[in-house]
C-alpha cells in the first residue's frame, strides 16, 4: 500500500476501511482483534467519534505505521474544507 496523506477524520476512516478490506477482514473481524464493537469500527470508518486509544489499536492491527510531520502549506480555502 502506498503512503496516503490524511488530513481529516473521514480520510482516515476511508484509509482504515480500504486496508481492512485489502486484508480480507470484516468489521467484525477487526473489532474482535482490537477489542472494540463492530459499530465502533463502522463509526471510525465513517470518520466519526473515535478515541485515540481505539485508533492506535486499529493502526497496529492493520500493520500501519503512524507518522506525524509538519503539514504542507495549504491556502485558506483548503483549510476551511477540513473543518
Amino acid at each position: 500500500m502506498d503512503q496516503t496523506l490524511i488530513r481529516t477524520p473521514r480520510q482516515l476512516g476511508a484509509t482504515i476501511q480500504r486496508r481492512r478490506k485489502a486484508l480480507g477482514l470484516t468489521q467484525t473481524d477487526l473489532a474482535g482483534t482490537v477489542g472494540l464493537g463492530q459499530a465502533t469500527i463502522s463509526e471510525i470508518e465513517r470518520g466519526e467519534g473515535a478515541r485515540l486509544e481505539s485508533l492506535m489499536r486499529i493502526v497496529v492491527a492493520l500493520d500501519f505505521e503512524l507518522m506525524v510531520r509538519p503539514r504542507t502549506r495549504m491556502d485558506t480555502d483548503e483549510i476551511g474544507e477540513i473543518f
